[in-house]
């Protein structure tokens, strides 16, 4: 209807062949968007995180004057990802737009506009035609800056009417109104700033609670991928369900690394990792556990998986792993040792 040509890219650009050398140059997307002279580029915060990891500088080595627009969705882009893209992709700079919505909706809740200014690590507005709010544990409205579930309180046209094979509509209700009644509950963690952006902290469902306080694992990936990206290759944070002494329940937060080749995961770097953690977010954020793995579990998109990983170091069944697109990864977790 606008006169578009979309360009497609099928695969992993970052995929790496069997003995772990990558399939393709880090920045062969750019490749792409310099052939097709694409203007509007819609990629993952993950590609652009290894990307800036590979010193990828697409300003310095292509020509992507027809490139007007970068957009990223999947998981929350941290500052230093929002910085990569604005400043290392064009001479002079390009905006960029982190988004937040979904596949299910066909639409975003909150998003980008060419009349706001762009502040790291927030996405600039909430979508027009979205009543979209972060609500509290009781349904009440939070104040700016106070974190909470994103949701949306009335119906929008993009809105799914039901599932296929959901004869009575429970599976329906269960996955977005049955949390808050009658709101629509994305699963996001999330709040909305003074400006009016929205900062999304992680799934709501993978949100960790050490101590009773509610924090989201994106302050933790961001500072893993920004301070420690020559060590570390991927990486995944949980929160391990424990008891205190007096019987309370509690969780502890555990990352668990992939490491580059050739970088060992010893006693000082695990010490160097929860400093810097505790110092750039707080020190409820540094994990209880930093352990390495040989594989981070991921969706066929690149999302990683979270909440299997904290059922597979609890000894619990992960269903539906045929959505992963390396399920043989959980098989570790299942082993791992927690030693006082």
């Amino acid at each position: 209807a606008t006169g578009a040509t979309l360009v497609t890219y099928e695969g992993d650009p970052m995929s790496k062949t069997q003995d772990g050398t990558p399939a393709a140059a880090p920045g062969h997307l750019w490749d792409v968007c310099q052939a097709s002279r694409t203007t509007v580029f819609g990629t993952s915060a993950r590609y652009l995180s290894a990307c800036a990891a590979a010193g990828v500088e697409p300003r310095a080595t292509h020509g992507l004057r027809a490139l007007r627009l970068i957009m990223s969705t999947g998981s929350p882009a941290s500052a230093s990802v929002f910085q990569y893209a604005t400043n290392s992709v064009k001479e002079g700079g390009i905006q960029y737009c982190s988004v937040s919505g979904g596949t299910d909706l066909n639409g975003c809740f909150a998003c980008g506009s060419p009349f706001l200014p762009v502040y790291d690590g927030e996405l600039q507005c909430r979508a027009l035609g979205m009543d979209v709010a972060i609500l509290g544990d009781e349904g009440e409205t939070v104040a700016p800056g106070v974190q909470g579930e994103l949701c949306c309180r009335q119906p929008f046209a993009s809105q799914p009417l039901r599932f296929l094979q959901d004869e009575d509509g429970s599976k329906y209700f269960n996955a977005y109104f049955a949390k808050l009644s009658g709101v629509w509950c994305h699963g996001d963690f999330a709040a909305v700033t003074e400006e009016g952006g929205v900062i999304i902290f992680g799934r709501s469902d993978a949100t960790l609670n050490p101590g009773g306080v509610r924090i989201g694992t994106a302050d933790i990936y961001a500072v893993i991928e920004k301070d420690f990206m020559t060590e570390v290759e991927d990486s995944i944070v949980v929160g391990r369900p424990v008891r205190l002494q007096d019987g309370t329940p509690d969780v502890e937060i555990v990352a668990f690394l992939k490491m580059k080749p050739g970088v060992a995961l010893d006693d000082t770097l695990r010490a160097k990792i929860k400093a810097r953690i505790a110092s750039q977010a707080s020190p409820r954020h540094a994990p209880k556990w930093i352990l390495s793995a040989p594989d981070i579990p991921l969706t066929a998109n690149g999302k990683r998986v979270e909440i299997a990983v904290r059922k597979a170091i609890c000894g619990e069944d992960v269903l539906q792993r045929s959505a992963l697109a390396n399920p043989e990864s959980l098989e570790h977790f299942y082993d791992v040792q927690f030693e006082q």
